[in-house]
């Protein structure tokens, strides 16, 4: 036999065999199964007993009476009770039967030994205690109403004498009343025992049932609450201090509701309100999580979804009492972070899309305007013996034809750079220059375009300033697109200055002027690739909205920064911090020092309209 086998022993055997017994509909359930053996058990074992002690009683009394026979042949009843409850699974209607029967038997034998005073009589006694097992009110008041009834029967015919006389004797009488005793409380106990080990199976079942819900709500990560329906809250599983940082105890009666947000708390307790109608829902609201010790002062919100229900009334409950609900709860912050990301990139493809229709336009604008001049100056001068031109009107057009030339070269040349700064393949070449002369330079470049648009253009540049190590060719870049952007946004009259100072390790590069200013939605976005300032049909400035862009990877990759102040109507302050010695980082240390301190890529930056009044 294996280790695994069970022993075979009487018992089993006799277990085995009620098992073989039982209904279907008892047999999947432990209680139930426990119960349905209990019922059978000794009625089948009594019955058996009892027809085996009748041979015994017949050499004993000898020739038995009517009654006797009558009596002994009762005891069939027990074996056609489990044989209906077998077939039918009725525990209640058995045990209803089986108080039937057993009234039935005792007011047989009462009659015909004595009545009230018979040794039978003492045996009403065990018809409510065995329906007390049925586990069932209705059973066990039946049963009492039943034993109560018999004995009121016996004794109202005995007052009546209706009853036959008793023919024993005083000794007789005695060894009956001793057997009645006796042999009731020998089934009394029989009762008790069966009652206790029912008792015993129950509170086995209910243990094994608890640690089964207990190790679910310990283990599992959604939290199980159970509440009113105004939503102070009776029961919250463990779960809900790694979700919350909080011991459940805390969180009982409205200490759940304190910690939703405010915004939230409307749908919270409308779900659990429906739910106690009898409805299903299901929200999502914000839980206040509990911040560490190093994090106080943060306030700290996760999403959380609950689905709650109406919690399921006991049969026997008073329907007076508030209905309650029950409510499983799950931590989907995650799932709202993943939602409002594809929400951010929706937004940005379709800023995307936009932004590539206004590029192109703003693109095509600027390169065919220089196309047009090339193709059409140059075509009047192939054409001048039929135009008549004179060598002043084809120096003119020559020199037109550089300058649209010139532009669209530069327009190319900021795209081209603009593409191998975002790529990280733009490269500087650090030497040592006076930064003051290349300052002056720049400033004298832009000279005659200031006079020509009436602006004041003054340069504070110190004789002192120290030799830097940097490249000067991106210096010059710098200061000639923040110069030309100034004196390109600043109305006729005003005034743009460039003023240079320096610390022990940087250079401080300071260009203001009194122009249109920037507006506060559009500095936020200032710097990004081809952005503008203003609506494109507010424009009055040519451009790309590169020049800003482009000065802003030039610092970066010369370690320093870029700061802007700026206020719509008054004027714009872009301040330029570089070191005196520049040591550019190499290779993917290069890109992402530029992705760092640039904005990052995002399409919905692409907008054409004017570089918010910083744009080349």
């Amino acid at each position: 036999m294996s280790r695994s086998a069970r022993p075979v022993t009487v018992l089993s055997i006799i277990r085995d065999c009620l098992d073989a017994l039982l209904h279907p509909s008892a047999r999947y359930d432990a209680l139930t199964r426990a119960r349905h053996r209990a019922f059978m058990a000794p009625r089948l074992l009594g019955s058996l007993a009892a027809f085996a002690a009748f041979p015994i009683y017949l050499a004993m009394r000898g020739a038995p009476s009517a009654i006797e026979v009558a009596a002994f042949a009762w005891l069939i009843a027990p074996i056609l009770l489990s044989w209906f409850l077998s077939r039918t699974g009725r525990y209640e209607g058995a045990h209803v039967l089986s108080s039937l029967a057993l009234a039935g038997l005792i007011m047989a034998v009462a009659v015909t030994t004595g009545g009230i005073e018979s040794f039978a009589a003492v045996w009403l006694v065990v018809v409510p205690l065995e329906a007390a097992l049925s586990a069932s009110r209705r059973v066990a008041a039946f049963a009492s109403v039943l034993a109560l009834s018999c004995a009121a029967l016996l004794i109202l015919s005995g007052h009546l004498d209706w009853l036959p006389l008793d023919q024993a004797n005083a000794a007789e009488r005695g060894v009956f009343t001793a057997f009645g005793v006796a042999s009731a409380t020998l089934y009394a106990a029989g009762l008790a025992f069966g009652a206790e080990s029912l008792a015993r199976t129950s509170v086995a079942l209910l243990s094994r049932e608890e640690e089964r819900y207990r190790l679910l709500a310990r283990n599992m990560s959604d939290v199980i609450s159970r509440h009113q329906r105004n939503g102070a809250v009776q029961f919250i599983s463990p779960a809900v201090e790694a979700m919350l940082g909080l011991p459940g105890a805390q969180l009982t009666g409205h200490g759940l509701f304190d910690r939703v947000h405010v915004a939230d708390r409307p749908a919270y307790l409308t779900a659990l309100s429906d739910a106690a109608r009898g409805d299903v829902r299901s929200v999502e609201f914000r839980l206040r999580r509990e911040i560490g010790s190093s994090e106080r002062g943060r306030v700290d919100f996760i999403w959380v979804e609950m689905r709650c229900r109406p919690l399921d009334q006991d049969l026997g409950r008073d329907l007076t009492c508030e209905p309650e609900v029950v409510a499983v709860m799950r931590d989907i912050t995650d799932r709202k972070m993943q939602e409002q990301a594809l929400d951010q990139a929706r937004s940005a493809a379709e800023a995307a899309d936009a932004a590539k229709t206004r590029f192109l336009a703003t693109m095509s604008h600027e390169l065919r305007t220089p196309l047009n001049a090339i193709i059409g100056f140059s075509e009047m001068i192939a054409q001048e013996q039929a135009l008549m031109l004179g060598p002043a009107q084809r120096k003119e057009y020559a020199e037109l034809i550089n300058d649209s030339g010139q532009h669209l070269l530069s327009v190319v040349n900021g795209i081209l750079d603009m593409s191998k700064m975002e790529s990280g393949k733009f490269e500087i070449s650090p030497e040592p220059f006076a930064p003051r002369a290349a300052l002056l330079h720049c400033c004298n470049l832009l000279a005659l375009k200031a006079r020509e648009n009436g602006i004041d253009l003054i340069t504070d540049a110190p004789q002192d300033l120290p030799v830097m190590t940097g490249d000067p060719r991106a210096f010059k870049q710098i200061v000639l697109n923040l110069v030309s952007n100034a004196i390109k946004f600043t109305e006729r009259g005003g005034q743009v200055t460039v003023a240079a100072t320096v610390s022990p390790s940087h250079l401080f590069l300071r260009i203001s002027d009194t122009g249109v200013g920037i507006a506060p939605d559009d500095l936020k976005r200032i710097g990004a690739p081809f952005f503008q300032a203003g609506k494109t049909y507010q424009r009055r400035h040519e451009g790309t909205g590169l020049g800003l862009s482009i000065v802003k990877s030039l610092v970066a990759l010369h370690l320093g920064e870029l700061t802007i102040q700026s206020k719509l109507g008054e004027g714009t302050a872009v301040t330029i911090k570089l070191p005196l010695i520049c040591a550019p980082l190499q290779g993917r240390q290069s890109e992402s020092k530029i992705a760092t301190l640039m904005p990052p890529p995002r399409h919905d930056v692409l907008d054409q309209p004017a570089l918010v009044k910083k744009s080349a």
